[in-house]
């Protein structure tokens, strides 16, 4: 290690032992996790206290609701890329609270945040943190042309690498194809009762999904449609366990998102993936981003800078598209087709989120009423 690396590393490991004295602590909410940079120990170096770097330049906080085993290599990658003079102290989601267990502990936590960045696997729950005041307003390193709808109106968050919202069929059920489904409004057709599934739509893309159709069809209609679609589908606890339904033929298809459907795919399982909604008089699919934001009076501001443009570029876009989930990217300049997409072009649904959050409590409640 040369002498520079072993005092931007030491340097590091001074200053997060003085602004995080807690930090084995387990219970901490800041490092209940293991830290993904790597901590050098080195004796000589205790003079550089005095001169510690400042942590704005050398650390980043950032809640991720993606997955750790897909998130962790990127934000890895991130402290490699600076010769760990940044690095990343990274709090994940776990399976039981969704991303609702993140969003509610920086609403908690309040302002000034103890997080910097807040990487989202979804949109609907960061827009409701802009609509508290809680992010940052900024200019993104996006390429011109970044569509409307997967950046904030104020700036404070930025869409990319997208689920979609697709239907799975499985091919043993339905043999012929001109009898697929092919528009989420046939979860509500008689002839499919007890045929096709659904997650609950509380929690999620579900819920995110139904909270746009309420933006575009009107509260009453989607009230409407989801009592029905509650009455003749089959409800599952999520997207995950309807697509393994799908799979193995315990019902004949169902609604999901791509990255839970590519999983029964890859498998070599007889099902098949339809991107809903084509037609020119349909709404087209809904695609549903991850997000970053900003925290507003962040601890660490230009580190979290840098890591949010890190993020949001073409190559890691590139990078979850190739992975298992393979996501979707929005920016033009990637290269990678992911295998998820048909050979067709999609027509995507044009999404007006912050509309789409609106009087969320008011809304989540009313659908509990239908889904409890």
């Amino acid at each position: 290690m040369n002498q520079r690396h072993s005092q931007f590393s030491c340097a590091r490991l001074c200053c997060h032992a003085a602004a995080f004295p807690n930090h084995q602590n387990p219970a901490s909410p800041v490092t209940a996790r293991r830290p993904l940079r790597r901590l050098w120990l080195v004796v000589l170096a205790l003079p550089l206290l005095a001169g510690c770097v400042s942590r704005s330049e050398s650390d980043v906080v950032i809640y991720s609701a993606l997955d750790e085993e897909f998130a962790a290599p990127i934000l890895g990658a991130f402290e490699r890329s600076g010769d760990h003079e940044t690095g990343v102290i990274a709090k994940f989601d776990v399976e039981s609270t969704k991303t609702l267990g993140l969003v509610n502990q920086i609403i908690n936590e309040g302002q000034p945040p103890q997080c910097d960045v807040f990487w989202n696997n979804e949109i609907l729950h960061t827009v409701r943190l802009q609509k508290l005041g809680l992010l940052q307003p900024r200019k993104w390193a996006v390429q011109s042309g970044w569509p409307a709808d997967m950046i904030a109106s104020d700036g404070s968050w930025c869409g990319f690498a997208a689920r979609a919202r697709v239907l799975i069929v499985n091919t043993k059920l339905i043999e012929d194809k001109s009898q697929f489904p092919s528009s989420l409004y046939d979860l509500a057709d008689p002839k499919w009762k007890g045929k096709c599934a659904m997650a609950r739509p509380l929690f999620g893309t579900t819920a995110t999904h139904f909270a746009v159709l309420r933006s575009t069809d009107g509260e009453a209609e989607t009230l409407k449609l989801l009592e029905s679609i509650r009455d003749n589908a089959v409800i599952l606890s999520g997207n995950k366990q309807v697509a393994q339904a799908v799979s193995t033929g315990q019902v004949a298809w169902g609604i999901t998102d791509t990255d839970d459907a590519i999983i029964e795919k890859d498998f070599g399982l007889p099902v098949r993936i339809i991107f809903p909604d084509q037609q020119p008089e349909q709404m087209g699919t809904l695609r549903i981003p991850n997000t970053l934001a900003v925290l507003k009076e962040a601890p660490h501001p230009i580190a979290a800078g840098k890591l949010a443009d890190y993020l949001v570029s073409p190559a890691i876009e590139d990078r979850l598209a190739m992975g298992d989930s393979s996501q979707l990217q929005i920016s033009r300049e990637a290269e990678y087709t992911p295998r998820v997409l048909p050979q067709t072009p999609v027509r995507w649904m044009k999404v007006d989120f912050e509309k789409a959050a609106e009087d969320w409590p008011s809304w989540s409640e009313k659908v509990l009423a239908l889904f409890q």
